[in-house]
């Protein structure tokens, strides 16, 4: 069987990878546009004074709750290198009226559970305060179909503490707009909270009471030793040693089906290569593009998915300019504060083997759903350091910069978005042996583009069971769980 497998980000390399392992005698090709693998993960190893800077370009950790990015780890080696982030300097701050305020302990799944913080918490006045206790009082609204993050969250808590506390954080994850993101596709369970319990706080409580008690202090948040690109590398060094042909700075044109059911990838240089199935693990942009002339509905509604550019400034400065320490995973910045970042961690605090022993290292975020971001690395270092400056007071020269810029790089799962994926699944069953994969579509972090890709290359081995009868039982096609 030949798969052709375009996109080498984490979504294609982990497609490849589990097809590697569970269809026999399978040739696989891996199809990347650009000079390097792993998409979105980039990570430089800076030499500084004998020891290292490890700078992360895009995501710096992967969420251990979601098992798919700890289970790919522990596959390839990996489980003794995976760190957690500083349990000791664990304070989150977010930025109110140009003042970093702390996130008020006790929030589960997003939600304020513990009275006695927010009633001491600056970040929300107490007209707030008594507006957030009504979650408490407020009936379940009887609502058909879907409804924005920022619409259910206001409803339920008021608008003060949407955009002072529940934005910031949201944004952190998405960089989108909450009065636009889906509820239904970026948090649902917040939904089925109100339903079930009647109350969000009252609800978040009761998931806590049933969730099982972490062994040790068990972080979050995991990443391995020298940064996400050893998953990268490991990757790539297993499909490389099991024959899997990698190919870079090969960009495809179209995808083509002819009426033997083979399937024709072109190649812009105008070479043709044929498969029996095809995983697409690109952005959802280009995959419209591959499909145009295959099928321009799926294309179209392909296009449809909307993203937001990026972009991720790392400094370094000696401890000894900072005028205050960072004792902190870092701070996030509400979109009703006008700044041009979005937010900033605090790495060698978050992560102590990141820097040497000595230096801070920093890094700004930038970039948000409806928000210009400057195109050129003058200028996004400026920017970070103007954030800084304002912040944090920091206005020595940092000792070294790194800047990171992402077109197109978080995709926004705006209000819609599940009618736009029921859509897409139903043009793929008119496709056998056309797989999507990335994080265009049901997941943007880590473990979700590891777990995409593990579907799609089971979607390819089912339709390859149905074509030939030799291959491994079901119950033998993954070792994962898969939990929805």
């Amino acid at each position: 069987m030949k798969l052709i497998i375009i996109g080498g980000g984490i979504a294609g390399l982990s497609a490849a990878y589990y097809a590697s392992k569970n269809i026999p005698d399978a040739h696989i090709t891996v199809i990347e546009s650009s000079d390097r693998w792993g998409g979105k993960i980039i990570t430089n190893r800076v030499a500084f004074n004998d020891d290292l800077f490890i700078i992360e370009g895009g995501p710096d950790t992967f969420l251990a709750a979601k098992p798919w990015g700890v289970t790919l780890c522990k596959e390839l080696g990996l489980g003794e290198r995976l760190h957690g982030t500083n349990p000791y300097q664990k304070n989150t701050y977010v930025l109110h009226r140009n003042r970093l305020r702390p996130l008020p302990d006790g929030l589960a799944m997003m939600i304020p559970t513990n009275i006695p913080a927010i009633l001491k918490s600056r970040l929300v006045s107490w007209f707030g305060k008594a507006r957030m206790g009504l979650d408490f009082l407020l009936p379940p609204h009887t609502l058909n179909g879907d409804e924005s993050l920022g619409t259910f969250v206001s409803r339920r808590l008021g608008r003060e503490a949407y955009e002072n506390l529940i934005e910031p954080l949201m944004s952190g994850i998405y960089a989108g707009d909450g009065d636009a993101l889906s509820l239904a596709s970026t948090f649902p369970y917040l939904r089925d909270l109100e339903l079930k319990y009647g109350s969000l706080a009252r609800g978040a409580l009761e998931m806590r009471k049933k969730m099982p008690a972490a062994p040790g202090s068990r972080s979050a948040f995991l990443t391995p030793t020298t940064g996400l690109a050893e998953i990268v590398e490991s990757l790539v060094g297993y499909l490389e040693s099991h024959g899997t042909v990698l190919r870079l700075n090969a960009s495809v044109q179209t995808l083509t089906r002819s009426n033997d059911k083979t399937w024709h990838v072109t190649l812009e240089n105008g070479e043709t290569l044929t498969a029996d199935s095809v995983i697409l693990a690109t952005p959802a942009f280009a995959a419209a593009k591959i499909v145009s002339a295959l099928d321009p509905q799926l294309a179209a509604d392909l296009q449809a998915v909307p993203y937001a550019s990026t972009a991720t400034v790392s400094l370094a400065y000696r401890q000894s300019d900072l005028p205050r320490p960072l004792d902190g995973y870092g701070y996030v910045i509400p979109r009703r504060e006008g700044r041009k970042a979005l937010a900033c961690t605090w790495t060698s605090t978050k992560f102590p083997h990141r820097a040497p022993d000595g230096y801070a290292l920093i890094r700004v975020f930038v970039g948000r759903a409806g928000q210009d971001i400057p195109w050129n690395e003058s200028d996004l270092l400026a920017l970070a350091r103007e954030e800084l400056q304002l912040t944090l007071g920091i206005t020595a020269e940092p000792v070294m910069s790194r800047a990171f810029m992402w077109d197109k790089a978080m995709p926004q799962y705006n209000l819609g978005h599940p009618e736009l994926l029921r859509r897409i699944d139903a043009a793929l069953e008119n496709h056998p042996g056309l797989a999507l994969a990335g994080n265009g579509y049901r997941g943007i972090g880590i473990p979700d583009c590891i777990h995409s890709g593990e579907l799609a290359a089971e979607r390819v081995l089912r339709f390859t069971r149905s074509n030939v009868e030799t291959f491994q039982p079901a119950n033998q096609i993954s070792g994962v769980k898969h939990e929805n």
